[in-house]
């Protein structure tokens, strides 16, 4: 590792200040801090944190947390277009459950790819542009990406979609750090206003085609391919209930490629957690908000599906665990003081639920609330801040 370290740092000799490709000199530099655990230390006298940690590394670990989520998600594609295919016969087999993966795979591969394509390459144009640093955040944000959107929306959506969040959710605020909404929220907020029939409705969750000429199929006449939240917010039976509760956990449903499976989900939390990777305050109260409010339209709500769900199947289904987890703690776009996190979470789970119970176009309201809370953040921590500045001072004039 050694000797492979001195030869990529004599490489570097060509990017740095009159080298022969100095113009792309923050293409080297992304690589280099990506590979090596950097080095250097501030130059200020006094005491100093020497870690090999930095913000690339804490980057990774939250796409480390999203991987098992990837990893169902990838298996759910496949399952359900099995399932809808009338495919699984008697039940799922060792065959059948690497057939379901391999075709998962192959479905979401090129998501990645065109997430991390167009959103590094902007980022790689506008830093060099910037003369400055490639930025980090998109190691995040293009692993996210291919999670919260419908298995069936056209790449080239995708493609548009991306690059007018990276561009104008990111790089126009000055870049990583000083974004106000979180930019992959962005991305499938413009797919959603920009080409609703592919993020909406019966047939965007279930890939029936084949993926890469492999394993087309027909429909099963009966069977829906439409989310749970879906067909609540669709009809005016109260009394539906289209998955059980431990169905919604499991996963194994229709829906966005990583938010149906809240025992990956919760892998992903405790791994942020433990790391300190992410607010277990924001994860926590974004759940009591959401769960108190689905409580409160229970009994006073009205008759309604959605309205009369049982409140802790609210937290279970669509895309509220996966965005209180892994979009509502942020570190970028939520906010920063410890009660502010607290109010933060609970009015993103308070909202998300209202949207969903009185919007009846609208059965996921859990994009909406995000965005929305992102733009209160720094609001929320003013307030925050501003009360506890007069506490110390009413105290101060006791003493």
């Amino acid at each position: 590792m050694e000797k492979f370290y001195q030869i990529w740092k004599k490489f570097g000799k060509n990017f740095e200040e009159g080298g022969k490709l100095q113009k792309l000199s923050s293409f080297y530099d992304a690589f280099d801090t990506f590979l090596f655990t950097p080095n250097t230390t501030a130059k200020r006298v006094g005491a100093q944190i020497h870690d090999g940690s930095d913000s690339k590394r804490t980057m990774i670990l939250v796409v480390m947390a999203l991987i098992p989520a990837m990893l169902f998600g990838m298996f759910n594609v496949g399952y359900q277009h099995l399932l809808a295919t009338g495919q699984l016969g008697a039940g799922l087999t060792c065959a059948l459950w690497w057939k379901a993966f391999g075709f998962g795979l192959l479905a979401v591969l090129p998501y990645i790819i065109v997430a991390y394509a167009v959103g590094l390459g902007i980022e790689f144009i506008v830093a060099q542009i910037k003369h400055e640093e490639v930025a980090e955040g998109f190691l995040v944000t293009g692993f996210i990406i291919p999670l919260i959107v419908p298995i069936n929306t056209p790449l080239w959506q995708v493609a548009i979609a991306v690059a007018f969040a990276v561009i104008f959710a990111k790089e126009v605020f000055g870049g990583t750090g000083y974004n106000i909404f979180n930019v992959a929220l962005i991305t499938r907020a413009f797919l959603f206003f920009a080409y609703p029939s592919q993020m909406t409705g019966d047939t965007p969750f279930v890939r029936v085609g084949g993926t890469w000429g492999w394993d087309a199929g027909q429909l099963v006449d009966g069977y829906t391919t439409a989310t749970p939240l879906t067909q609540i917010g669709t009809t005016t039976d109260a009394s539906l209930m289209p998955v059980g509760f431990w169905d919604a956990v499991n996963g194994l449903i229709p829906g966005s490629v990583g938010e149906t499976c809240i025992w990956a989900i919760a892998l992903g939390a405790i791994l942020l957690i433990v790391t300190g990777g992410a607010s277990w305050k924001t994860m926590l109260s974004a759940f009591i908000g959401g769960g108190l409010t689905a409580w409160l339209f229970n009994q006073f709500g009205p008759d309604t599906a959605a309205a009369n769900l049982p409140w802790y199947m609210h937290l279970v289904m669509g895309g509220f665990a996966f965005g209180a987890v892994f979009m509502a703690t942020d570190p970028v776009t939520s906010a920063r003081t410890e009660c502010g996190k607290w109010i933060y979470g609970f009015l993103i789970g308070l909202v998300a639920v209202v949207v969903r119970v009185l919007n009846p176009g609208y059965p996921e309201g859990m994009m909406l609330a995000i965005l929305l809370m992102n733009a209160f953040a720094p609001l929320i921590d003013w307030c925050v801040v501003n009360a506890n500045s007069k506490k110390r001072a009413k105290r101060e004039v006791k003493l």
